[in-house]
């Protein structure tokens, strides 16, 4: 596997950061950007989005109809709030090395399915991911300002 396939929208991955023992949180905002490049949302207030600061190499694991996938990849803040929902940063992965976990001897028939109940938070959600497309499209991000940690 040479560059990121292409993934439906609002399918779960795993986000993998160091900075002390292993952390791993499912998130649903991942937006392919290019060939070796893609986009997520982290909550300011997320243990993720300060170890990722602290340490910048990061795992994402992808597992959907026909993917299955890790990119392994430098994280970098690039727009803190992200102008679109102020809550969150967006954070850019430049992918270094791609793991094709698919195999000839089994078919993945699906991810993780799950949809919104508020629809609130369907809809920061929608605003989040055109954020997110609004900078893949850019091919970078802005400078970085304001921001805030905490944990998950």
């Amino acid at each position: 596997m040479d560059e990121l396939p292409a993934w439906e929208d609002r399918t779960v991955a795993i986000l993998s950061t160091g900075a002390g023992a292993p952390h791993a949180i499912p998130l649903s905002t991942a937006v392919r950007a290019g060939p070796r490049t893609l986009y997520l949302a982290l909550a300011l207030r997320r243990e993720s989005l300060a170890r990722l600061r602290r340490d910048p190499r990061v795992a994402l694991t992808l597992l959907a109809h026909g993917v299955a996938f890790t990119a392994h990849a430098t994280a970098t803040v690039v727009e803190e709030p992200l102008a679109e929902s102020d809550g969150v940063a967006a954070v850019r992965l430049d992918v270094e090395a791609l793991q094709d976990h698919r195999q000839p001897r089994f078919a993945l028939k699906e991810g993780v399915r799950w949809e919104w109940t508020d629809p609130a938070a369907a809809a920061r959600d929608g605003e989040i991911r055109a954020g997110l497309r609004r900078l893949a499209r850019a091919g970078g991000g802005g400078a970085v300002a304001g921001g805030g940690m905490g944990r998950d």
